[in-house]
């Protein structure tokens, strides 16, 4: 897709080389940084992915479970169905509080030492 917008102006900041790149990749740091990020979201990625197919089983195989009223009109099937929204929700705040608390002061610090040259 083809914009009109020009290209992003030059702020003077030199562009590592691929050198400094693999360098970066291989520090202890960047490997820090990587494993605070899989810490944090693979478990979480797995644990809603079975949540997730959980209820889709639930809402194929146990229709009556899901079928029972638990006040008025409400069925399990129905809170079920809301509580998704809920923890995604909820899954997407946490991982943000978690990425500027730390994710993003070391990808920050990682990348002023790659633009300053440091």
């Amino acid at each position: 897709m083809a914009t009109d917008a020009p290209p992003p102006a030059r702020t003077g900041a030199q562009l590592p080389s691929t050198e400094k790149f693999v360098e970066m990749q291989e520090s202890t740091e960047f490997g820090e940084l990587r494993s605070s990020y899989r810490s944090f979201a693979f478990p979480l990625t797995v644990g809603f992915i079975f949540w997730y197919l959980l209820y889709v089983l639930l809402s194929n195989y146990a229709g009556d479970f899901m079928g029972t009223k638990l006040f008025g009109n409400v069925n399990v099937a129905l809170v079920l169905g809301l509580a998704q929204f809920l923890t995604t929700f909820l899954i997407a705040w946490w991982y943000s509080r978690h990425a500027a608390a730390q994710l993003d002061p070391k990808a920050e610090a990682i990348k002023s030492r790659m633009e300053g040259g440091a």
